[in-house]
């Protein structure tokens, strides 16, 4: 072999290496970089919240059909990372399924509504929250019924937070409205809070006719059927 021929062999081999050499330079610089981008490592608490905050609206959408590989692109993770925090599918799902039948959104929202407001007011603004708190619990409890997954079977009425249980918090936040017209009631404010809830249910679950608004709900509640139980006493105009 000749010395030009080693010679264009070695500085191949250098041009080479020096190739090599300059994309892992590279590589390692991306990493870094990458790593420097990188969103901070949830706790186990918030990336449990975020699998199931993820999973809420898919469960709205196709019930418990939804499949765990669409959870995990809709929550933006590797599918193996749900079954790190929940080992089975209708685990996430209840537990999906039992923050979507807390409260406390709903209880928060009465509880910020200004006693100095009239009291039509507040219990309007009351019955808002309640029928959105209605609205996302039977919308996925109907939702499951149909893709055949019955909630009840694994003893979510047993749970913390059943419908009946959220309920009746909501009905004691709405009896602190009460509370400066407290002297004025025929009966207790607890009591009140009740039978205004009735009538908003029975208004909600009436299969035929149009449901009244919560004004009117309100207005009932208050003032009766008759027309000659309004507030002054006389027929409206």
């Amino acid at each position: 072999m000749s010395a030009l021929a080693v010679f264009d062999m070695s500085e191949c081999s250098l041009i080479y290496w020096k190739g090599m050499s300059d994309a892992l330079t590279a590589a390692a610089l991306a990493g870094r970089a990458a790593a420097r981008h990188r969103a901070p490592a949830m706790s186990p608490e918030d990336r449990r919240a975020a699998i199931i905050s993820a999973t809420l609206p898919l469960l709205r959408e196709q019930g418990a059909n939804v499949t765990t590989s669409q959870i995990a692109q809709a929550a933006g993770i590797a599918e193996g990372t749900i079954f790190r925090v929940f080992p089975e599918k209708r685990e996430l799902v209840m537990a999906a399924l039992r923050t979507a039948m807390s409260a406390d959104a709903e209880v928060a929202r009465i509880a910020e509504i200004p006693l100095e407001g009239p009291l039509v007011e507040r219990l309007v603004a009351a019955l808002a929250a309640t029928s959105d708190y209605q609205d996302r619990l039977w919308s996925l409890i109907r939702i499951f019924r149909d893709s055949g997954w019955h909630p009840e079977h694994d003893h979510i009425d047993q749970q913390e937070h059943h419908p009946r249980h959220e309920m009746e918090r909501i009905g004691a936040a709405i009896a602190s409205l009460f509370e400066p017209e407290k002297e004025s009631l025929r009966l207790e404010p607890c009591a009140a809070a009740r039978m205004l809830l009735g009538l908003a249910f029975a208004n909600r679950i009436q299969e035929h006719g149009e449901s009244s608004t919560a004004e009117q709900i309100v207005d009932l509640f208050l003032h009766g059927a008759l027309a000659d139980a309004t507030p002054n006493n006389s027929k409206p105009n």
